[in-house]
Protein backbone atom coordinates (compact mmCIF):
# COMPACT_ATOMS: atom_id res chain seq x y z
CA UNK A 1 0.00 0.00 0.00
CA UNK A 2 1.24 3.46 -0.86
CA UNK A 3 2.31 5.34 2.35
CA UNK A 4 0.74 8.58 1.09
CA UNK A 5 -2.58 6.79 0.63
CA UNK A 6 -2.54 5.68 4.29
CA UNK A 7 -2.20 9.28 5.49
CA UNK A 8 -5.20 10.28 3.33
CA UNK A 9 -7.38 7.57 4.87
CA UNK A 10 -6.24 8.48 8.37
CA UNK A 11 -6.99 12.18 7.82
CA UNK A 12 -10.48 11.33 6.58
CA UNK A 13 -11.24 9.24 9.67
CA UNK A 14 -9.88 11.77 12.17
CA UNK A 15 -11.12 14.94 10.47
CA UNK A 16 -14.08 15.51 12.81
CA UNK A 17 -12.38 14.21 15.95
CA UNK A 18 -10.47 17.45 16.64
CA UNK A 19 -13.57 19.63 16.48
CA UNK A 20 -15.49 17.15 18.65
CA UNK A 21 -12.75 17.17 21.30
CA UNK A 22 -12.54 20.97 21.15
CA UNK A 23 -16.31 21.19 21.66
CA UNK A 24 -16.21 18.83 24.64
CA UNK A 25 -13.34 20.77 26.25
CA UNK A 26 -15.18 24.06 25.70
CA UNK A 27 -18.37 22.59 27.17
CA UNK A 28 -16.51 21.28 30.21
CA UNK A 29 -14.81 24.67 30.73
CA UNK A 30 -18.13 26.48 30.41
CA UNK A 31 -19.85 24.14 32.87
CA UNK A 32 -17.05 24.54 35.41
CA UNK A 33 -17.33 28.36 35.50
CA UNK A 34 -21.12 28.66 35.34
CA UNK A 35 -23.20 28.73 38.53
CA UNK A 36 -24.64 25.40 39.62
CA UNK A 37 -28.23 26.55 39.29
CA UNK A 38 -27.66 27.40 35.62
CA UNK A 39 -26.12 24.01 34.91
CA UNK A 40 -28.98 22.25 36.71
CA UNK A 41 -31.56 24.33 34.84
CA UNK A 42 -29.91 23.55 31.51
CA UNK A 43 -29.80 19.84 32.32
CA UNK A 44 -33.47 19.92 33.35
CA UNK A 45 -34.51 21.70 30.14
CA UNK A 46 -32.58 19.27 27.94
CA UNK A 47 -34.14 16.33 29.80
CA UNK A 48 -37.59 17.93 29.43
CA UNK A 49 -37.10 18.40 25.69
CA UNK A 50 -36.14 14.74 25.35
CA UNK A 51 -38.70 13.18 27.72
CA UNK A 52 -41.81 15.34 27.04
CA UNK A 53 -42.38 14.13 23.45
CA UNK A 54 -41.98 10.51 24.54
CA UNK A 55 -44.52 10.90 27.36
CA UNK A 56 -46.85 12.83 25.04
CA UNK A 57 -46.68 10.14 22.36
CA UNK A 58 -47.36 7.34 24.85
CA UNK A 59 -50.25 9.32 26.38
CA UNK A 60 -51.78 10.04 22.98
CA UNK A 61 -51.58 6.37 21.98
CA UNK A 62 -53.24 5.34 25.27
CA UNK A 63 -56.03 7.92 24.81
CA UNK A 64 -56.63 6.89 21.19
CA UNK A 65 -56.79 3.20 22.12
CA UNK A 66 -59.45 4.00 24.73
CA UNK A 67 -61.55 6.36 22.58
CA UNK A 68 -61.42 5.21 18.95
CA UNK A 69 -64.11 2.74 17.95
CA UNK A 70 -63.83 0.69 14.78
CA UNK A 71 -66.71 -1.24 13.32
CA UNK A 72 -69.15 -1.32 10.45
CA UNK A 73 -72.17 0.76 9.54
CA UNK A 74 -75.40 -0.95 10.71
CA UNK A 75 -77.12 0.09 7.45
CA UNK A 76 -74.62 -0.66 4.68
CA UNK A 77 -71.84 -2.57 6.55
CA UNK A 78 -69.12 -0.16 5.38
CA UNK A 79 -66.06 -0.06 7.69
CA UNK A 80 -66.02 2.98 10.01
CA UNK A 81 -63.80 4.56 12.67
CA UNK A 82 -64.95 7.25 15.10
CA UNK A 83 -64.42 8.67 18.56
CA UNK A 84 -66.51 7.28 21.43
CA UNK A 85 -69.75 9.24 21.98
CA UNK A 86 -69.46 11.41 18.85
CA UNK A 87 -72.04 11.55 16.07
CA UNK A 88 -70.88 10.81 12.53
CA UNK A 89 -72.24 10.31 9.05
CA UNK A 90 -71.46 7.14 7.13
CA UNK A 91 -69.41 8.13 4.08
CA UNK A 92 -70.90 5.26 2.07
CA UNK A 93 -74.66 5.56 2.64
CA UNK A 94 -74.99 8.96 4.37
CA UNK A 95 -76.79 7.57 7.46
CA UNK A 96 -76.42 9.57 10.70
CA UNK A 97 -74.78 7.34 13.29
CA UNK A 98 -73.76 7.59 16.92
CA UNK A 99 -71.20 5.58 18.88
CA UNK A 100 -72.74 4.00 21.99
CA UNK A 101 -71.12 1.26 24.06
CA UNK A 102 -68.32 0.92 21.48
CA UNK A 103 -70.82 0.11 18.69
CA UNK A 104 -72.32 2.17 15.87
CA UNK A 105 -76.07 2.77 16.17
CA UNK A 106 -78.49 4.71 13.99
CA UNK A 107 -79.27 8.18 15.26
CA UNK A 108 -83.02 8.65 14.94
CA UNK A 109 -84.94 11.75 16.03
CA UNK A 110 -87.51 11.35 18.85
CA UNK A 111 -90.86 9.98 17.66
CA UNK A 112 -89.38 8.03 14.75
CA UNK A 113 -90.41 4.40 14.56
CA UNK A 114 -87.60 2.06 13.59
CA UNK A 115 -89.25 -0.35 11.14
CA UNK A 116 -86.43 -2.89 11.36
CA UNK A 117 -86.93 -3.31 15.12
CA UNK A 118 -90.72 -3.66 14.85
CA UNK A 119 -90.57 -6.18 12.02
CA UNK A 120 -88.00 -8.36 13.81
CA UNK A 121 -90.12 -8.34 17.00
CA UNK A 122 -93.24 -9.32 15.04
CA UNK A 123 -91.43 -12.27 13.49
CA UNK A 124 -90.21 -13.49 16.88
CA UNK A 125 -93.77 -13.51 18.33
Amino acid sequence: MDPNRFSEVRSIQLRGLGSLLLGLVALFALISILPDWFVELSTFLVALVVIAPIVGFVGLRWWLNRNIVQGSCPVCAAPLSALQGRPLTCPSCGESLLVKDRQFVRQTPPGTVDVEVISSQAIDD
